[in-house]
């Protein structure tokens, strides 16, 4: 089968794998890109161990080949989404049927791929973590994202009012065709003076440079759930402010998951949230589409900050 390397993204051969107990072999059409693989690529985010630390791609969307010994929630031919830790860029992929989504008939194999990275964490960020309920009013940083754009989906099924950042005021205009309450340009040093404070819960993905002015905004018992540190993770915090609001600081991440955890995030994700993608309630946002032979394009469209929201890359 072929494979992406890393770290220059070469296609090469790989010996094809073999489902074991449990597990599906499946034939992947389609993997999204993430933030995730631009940091591996340099060195600075490296697979969990157990997972390939060579071939990149977090999510994946394909069809069932192959079933190992005792499979009971799959049949051949099925179409599947899901998570992994790394190594998603292969042909032939083996995951465990305990962590494999199926596919709703509504989306096509390019929407699949767009779909477990960014709506699995936009809502593990705001439910589980965040513990958002009806009325709150939530910041998200970088709201034009595929994480963002996920997130504001979620909105009005959760109750929610939304206030978005970007540093891009079209992405701003866009989010706003999606429901955004409110949006506010990060490019003014003084941008926390146009958010509609105070906030109950904060979905950040800028990390040390916004860390002040994210606790300023937040009401009393206020929940700030850390997804990302682009701005850098090391900074230093007033915790008299913390004290005094009884706030809640929350880091969370995907990928560093063990396998109990990431199971039982898969099917409660299946119950609750699935529906949604087969009413049209929740859509997948796909920016571009580029061949896995053009690895090093997609790799460059992301990097470039001017996608809203998914880059796939498809075999």
């Amino acid at each position: 089968m072929r494979a992406i390397l890393l770290p220059d993204l070469a296609l090469v051969e790989r010996p094809a794998p073999r489902p074991g107990e449990g597990e599906l072999l499946v034939s992947v059409r389609a993997v999204g890109l993430n933030r995730a693989d631009l940091l591996q690529r340099l060195g600075r985010y490296p697979a969990p161990p157990g997972w390939p630390t060579d071939v990149p791609g977090l999510e994946y969307a394909g069809v069932v080949t192959a079933l190992g010994e005792g499979v009971t929630r799959f049949a051949i031919g099925d179409r599947v989404m899901g998570l992994v830790g790394g190594g998603a860029m292969v042909e032939q992929l083996v995951i465990h049927e305990a962590e494999a989504i199926r596919v709703p008939d509504r989306l096509g194999d390019i929407e699949a791929a767009a779909v477990p990275e960014a709506f699995l964490t936009a809502w593990d960020a705001l439910v589980i973590r965040g513990r958002a309920v009806a009325g709150d009013r939530v910041l998200f940083h970088a709201i034009g994202s595929g994480v963002g754009t996920a997130a504001l989906q979620f909105a009005p099924l959760l109750g929610v009012t939304m206030i978005g950042t970007s540093r891009t005021a079209g992405k701003l205009e866009r989010c706003r065709a999606l429901g955004l309450h409110h949006g506010v340009l990060t490019t003014d040093d003084d941008w926390p003076t146009a958010v509609d404070a105070p906030v109950q819960l904060i979905i950040d993905t800028l990390g040390a440079k916004a860390l002040t002015a994210n606790l300023g905004l937040l009401a009393p018992l206020g929940r700030l759930v850390v997804l990302g540190t682009m701005t850098g993770s090391e900074t230093t915090i007033d915790l008299g402010v913390v004290l005094r609001k009884r706030l809640s600081i929350i880091g969370t991440a995907m990928r560093n998951r063990g396998a109990a955890e990431r199971r039982a995030l898969m099917a409660r994700f299946d119950a609750e949230v699935l529906p949604h993608f087969a009413s049209g309630a929740l859509t997948p946002l796909v920016e571009a589409v580029v061949p896995m032979t053009e690895a090093v394009r997609g790799y460059d469209l992301l990097a470039g900050n001017t996608t809203f929201g998914k880059v796939v890359l498809a075999w």
